[in-house]
């Protein structure tokens, strides 16, 4: 039976299809379908017959002792290990993978997945973490106690110690390691030892654990991670407890009862795509970036309004230029109408020069474009950049940022 597998997006597997290496058993199959649940907006993969497809998602999925790595592709180089590293870099430059311990340079895995990569900088950030000593945070508690400390809780203590009257129910203030942040990396910490499969990472882990205080049991939610506040005292743990929340929020205890435990790191490539390009435009210091900016186009009598919101708009020299990303192949056809209509909305909702739709691509091109106006005559411009896939991430990021700016100074 195979345990892991190496595939790209919008590919599938099937029991009854592949070689041995891309060949699901019944039994895998059987708790990828568990996991799917009854399908209502699960983005992963969809089921097909004996077998399943994945999305525009990637990254990796781990069901049990299996593990399946689903890496992006963009033209037609097919190498896994490209992509792999591709994919790798692509996280490291839009801020997934944050290192600050100074030790983190000799992270020492051949990567055999995302995951194993993941587990080693959260491992390297627990040794930075206790290498350098815990931190101590005043935690509000209230309980019975032996002595007097605090303020008594008059109506708890009433309630609680008319026999034990040696004890009283006070509130009070400890100083000490016990708090949210360890209790988080803790938690994590347990996870780790029960779904990691690599065997340079057990001892490491079980000596962590060793060392590392045992904390109280928490509930995790995305809340407990959005409460975090972040200042100079706690701001080193910033990198483990991003990791942490990766990994709590997507794990799931398991699907049936046993050890068939899901932990799901995938990336919406569409995503991770338009991230990417405004990072590497951001690296050109001309340029001033917005990614957030949107604006009403359409309000209901009753409800919310529906809103406006294009991937990218650089400013430069008080011109505005939109850009909408997307993570696919065009092979030399047009964009769909969707898309055209969309850019001709946003160039004049935000008062646009140009616009541009970028795709990745194995060749740089630039196809310009214009929309007629209600006379038939040609007026505003919307191009299509096909931006080539470089081996090298700085390669590929200068590439975006060349040919962006070229298309911004080009006559129209």
């Amino acid at each position: 039976m195979n345990d892991t597998f190496q595939i790209f997006e919008h590919q599938a597997l099937y029991t009854n299809r592949g070689n041995n290496e891309l060949r699901l058993t019944q039994q895998q199959l059987g708790l990828l379908e568990q996991f799917y649940g009854d399908g209502n907006d699960f983005p992963y993969y969809s089921l097909v017959n004996k077998g399943i497809k994945f999305r525009q998602y990637v990254g990796v999925l781990k069901i049990g002792n299996t593990t399946i790595e689903v890496l992006p592709k963009a033209g037609k180089i097919d190498n896994k290990e490209t992509w792999q590293n591709r994919l790798i870099e692509m996280l490291k430059a839009v801020g997934m993978f944050n290192i600050h311990a100074p030790s983190s340079s000799n992270l020492n895995i051949k990567q055999n997945s995302i995951l194993d990569l993941y587990f080693e900088l959260f491992i390297t950030e627990i040794e930075y973490l206790l290498h350098r000593g815990l931190i101590k945070k005043y935690n509000k508690k209230e309980g019975n106690q032996l002595a007097l400390k605090g303020k008594i809780k008059f109506n708890k203590h009433i309630q609680q110690n008319l026999i034990h009257q040696e004890r009283f129910y006070i509130a009070y203030t400890n100083y000490d390691i016990n708090h949210k942040l360890h209790a988080i990396l803790y938690k994590t910490l347990l996870v780790l030892r029960r779904i990691n499969l690599n065997p340079s990472l057990i001892s490491k882990i079980g000596k962590i654990l060793l060392d590392f205080p045992p904390m109280p049991n928490i509930k995790v939610t995305p809340v407990l991670f959005e409460k975090i506040v972040y200042n100079r005292k706690n701001t080193s743990y910033k990198t483990a407890i991003d990791i942490a929340q990766l990994i709590l929020l997507n794990y799931h205890p398991n699907i049936t009862q046993g050890n068939n435990h899901v932990l799901a790191l995938m990336f919406d490539m569409n995503l991770l795509w338009e991230q990417f390009v405004a990072v590497s435009l951001q690296k050109n210091n001309s340029f001033k970036i917005s990614t957030q900016s949107s604006k009403n186009f359409w309000k209901p009598s009753k409800g919310y309004a529906s809103r406006l919101r294009p991937d990218i708009i650089i400013e430069l020299d008080k011109k505005k230029y939109v850009l909408d990303t997307k993570w696919k192949n065009l092979y030399n056809t047009n964009p769909s109408s969707n898309d055209l209509r969309q850019m001709f909305a946003y160039l004049h909702y935000f008062d646009a020069k140009k616009a541009a739709l970028v795709y990745p691509s194995y060749a740089s091109n630039t196809h310009t474009g214009h929309y007629y106006d209600t006379k038939g005559n040609i007026n505003q411009n919307c191009s299509v950049l096909a931006i080539t896939t470089e081996q090298k991430i700085r390669s590929w990021q200068k590439a975006i940022c060349l040919q962006i700016e070229h298309w911004i100074t080009e006559p129209n």
